[in-house]
């Protein structure tokens, strides 16, 4: 069977020597405690934006003409620590080919491999969570590369700031800067310019897809009560991407529901939303305006 195109894209666009953008699905669900599933969701979400139209109407683009190249998935599950290591060699790679690097995972630990490449590959970087669980502990169940491990280096070597946390544990927060911490609880009208104006110029942004509320994202592994709204995370996401440089992003944690696509689309979306403000709002050229 042939390779297939992100989003059944024409062949012109997904060729990684004309794409500005490459998407690294990681389907991998090694150290997740609760629901299962994850290593699922990268094809779901592949299967869910076959099925999108690919103009956005609020951006007035078809980003998709920038070039998108789907790699080939990161499938290293003999461990957690050498799962890491191969995303973070992989993603490392198509920076260096000044590629926008994205990733769709697989559970969380997925980004501990992300954000330690572009760390590495971008200077003074912030990383900006969108999560309902804090993911601060050094290690848990044996393993640092554990999902609930997933930003505990970041809060030690980026400037970090988390989005939406409304679940952790007590021993957390040591590794917490609750100045840089939105709680889902405490959201207020001003947050959001509150935590951009805490942002650096390079940002890095990690998606878990239990961020949203419940009832518009049901299929995550760990569900959460309270969570973020579509519209006002597509308004963070904008103005982040209109103020700062948004380096790349991952998105994490889709759990996918055969019975539910919804969550899929969601996803799909997002995904497709982060591409359209970040080629409508940064790196803007004639050229592209021609495309």
């Amino acid at each position: 069977m042939s390779k297939k195109n992100y989003a059944g894209i024409p062949d012109k666009y997904a060729r990684i020597d004309e794409a500005k953008v490459v998407l690294i699905p990681v389907p991998y669900d090694g150290t997740s405690t609760w629901q299962k599933g994850a290593d699922k969701g990268p094809d779901a979400f592949l299967d869910a934006s076959e099925n999108m139209e690919l103009y956005d109407i609020e951006t007035n683009t078809e980003v998709y003409k920038k070039g998108i190249y789907l790699a080939p998935p990161v499938t290293e599950d003999s461990s957690p620590e050498k799962m890491v290591e191969a995303v973070y060699k992989t993603t490392k790679n198509y920076i260096k080919q000044e590629k926008f690097v994205t990733l769709f995972g697989g559970e969380h630990s997925v980004s501990i491999g992300s954000i330690k490449a572009f760390n590495e590959s971008f200077s003074d970087l912030t990383v900006v969570q969108l999560d309902a669980h804090a993911d601060l502990r050094p290690e848990y169940e044996g393993s640092t590369c554990n999902h609930a491990c997933a930003l505990h280096e970041a809060s030690k070597n980026t400037n970090l700031i988390q989005i939406g946390i409304r679940s952790m544990d007590i021993s957390e927060k040591e590794h917490m800067d609750e100045n840089q911490v939105y709680f889902a609880h405490d959201l207020y009208e001003d947050w959001q310019d509150d935590a951009i104006g805490q942002m650096t110029p390079n940002v890095f942004i990690t998606i878990d897809l239990d961020a949203f509320d419940p009832s518009i994202m049901p299929s995550t592994g760990t569900p959460e009560p309270g969570g973020l709204f579509w519209y006002e995370t597509l308004e963070f996401l904008k103005t982040t991407f209109k103020k700062k440089n948004v380096v790349g992003f991952d998105i994490v944690e889709l759990c996918p529901d055969q019975k539910e696509k919804s969550s899929d689309f969601l996803a799909a979306k997002l995904y497709y939303k982060m591409l359209s403000y970040k080629f409508k709002y940064q790196n803007f050229t004639e050229e592209d305006e021609d495309e």
